[in-house]
């Protein structure tokens, strides 16, 4: 790259096409931002500058770096982790904009004006999209918001009103004021059951035929979050057995007409928490459900805890876990279940002078699943047979230092028996 130096910008250095890029230097002068200058046609920023034999990583779009109306095409490297304010400011000729996968933040006003741009692909790694970031961008025809984005700035999509498609994801927690309004080719809105907050006038100027909100527990809304048309003439679709709520809740409750479904003509079944996962370490066992906010309930039971009329007693250590999840307004997961014991390991005799030599003791998770049992915590090199009720060996397997995964043809409720070493240990599969 050939370097000269740029009035009102640190350094100006041409990319690989022979197209110069003005910077500033950022961080102590170990990075650079990309600066304001004479661009047009096609730019492609670099992840690195190389001037004066110093090397550098480009980190940032910076404040109204682009501010033209030439600009036709820009790619932004995955360097890049931030586009500032008013960046792209009114560039009307811009048609196409790639932004690379490290961009967590798009700034104020940052695509304000890019009258050409009809589309635009929003990475996961994006986080927050600031007011009026893509305010007139009356071409845009579709957007979609990834689940990485928590929240949508003031105006973000104010007077596009080409919009006929916009998917919010289901991280978005904050919709702020007049971010969607006069958007007025939107046809329908799904709001996620994430958000928390929906700022006046976010849908205002758009004659919405249906909205659907899969917010469980309704949160009050201000009287020009719609436009009045939407309340009078739309359908607001709520989840199952959440209506009385949004009857009675401010702002929603202007709603001319409230139905249970997603617009589909179908009431939506009500989900089911995920069937949670069991672990051991350390003396501690954990529970976790992959349904965000799921609680855990679990019975423990301790195969040792009988009353006997013999005059000894073998202990076996060992403990059957059930554990199910459940969440308001959700249906209880499947119940998980595990066989948690102990192995006696050969007692240490290397070294031992007092004639007293400690037996260590493992423990082991034994899980069951379609058949299936995965066992985890034996000594590795063990061999592990299974058997079914009347002693016949179904399967064996030696031991690996992670989980062991023995595939057996017992059917969900039949019992097995797992046989580690010395230890038997009976097993309800599931």
């Amino acid at each position: 790259m050939v370097g000269t130096k740029a009035l009102a910008n640190d350094i100006a250095v041409k990319n690989a096409d022979g197209v110069t890029i003005y910077y500033n230097y950022i961080n102590d002068g170990k990075e650079l931002a990309v600066a304001s200058g004479y661009y047009s046609g096609s730019v492609v920023i670099p992840e690195e500058v190389t001037y004066m034999n110093r090397t550098r990583k480009v980190i940032s779009i910076g404040e109204s770096a682009f501010y033209c109306s030439f600009l036709t095409s820009v790619t932004i490297p995955n360097s890049v982790t931030s586009i500032g304010k008013s960046a792209f400011f009114y560039c009307s000729a811009l048609t196409s904009v790639t932004i690379g996968n490290s961009v967590t933040s798009i700034g104020e006003s940052a695509f304000f004006y890019c009258r050409g741009l009809t589309s635009v692909t929003i990475p996961n790694s994006v986080t927050s999209i600031g007011e009026r970031a893509f305010d007139y961008c009356d071409a845009l025809t579709s957007v979609t918001i990834p689940n990485s984005v928590t929240s949508i700035g003031g105006s973000a999509f104010y007077r596009c009103s080409a919009l006929t498609s916009v998917t919010i994801g289901n991280s978005v927690t904050s919709i702020g004021g007049y971010a969607f309004s006069r958007c007025s080719a939107l046809t329908s809105v799904t709001i996620p059951n994430s958000v928390t907050s929906i700022g006046e006038g976010a849908f205002d100027g758009c004659d919405l035929p249906e909205v659907i909100s899969k917010i469980e527990n309704p949160f009050e809304i201000g009287p020009y979050t719609f436009s009045n048309n939407t309340f009078l003439n739309a359908t607001l679709y709520v989840p199952k057995g959440t209506i009385d709520k949004y009857k009675a809740t401010e702002g929603w409750k202007k709603f001319a007409l409230i139905e249970e479904g997603d617009g589909s003509g179908k009431t939506p079944e009500t989900q089911k928490c995920e069937k949670p996962t069991i672990f051991y370490h350390n003396g501690k066992l954990t529970f976790q459900s992959a349904t965000e906010g799921a609680v855990c309930h679990s019975t423990i039971t301790d195969a040792d805890i009988k009353s006997y009329n013999t005059n000894e007693v073998q202990l076996g250590v060992t403990y059957n876990i059930t554990v199910y999840a459940t969440k308001s307004g959700y249906n209880d997961s499947e119940t998980a279940t595990a066989t948690l014991c102990w192995i006696d390991v050969a007692p240490k005799t290397e070294g031992i002078t007092n004639g007293v030599a400690s037996v260590r003791a493992l423990p082991v998770m034994i899980q069951s699943q379609g058949g299936m049992l995965n066992i985890s915590g034996a000594p590795e090199g063990s061999v592990i047979n299974v058997y079914d009720l009347s002693g016949k060996m179904v399967d064996s397997a030696i031991s690996s230092s992670e989980t062991t995964s023995i595939p057996t043809n017992l059917k969900s409720g039949e019992i097995g028996i797992v046989k580690i070493g010395d230890k038997s240990i009976k097993v309800v599969m599931q």
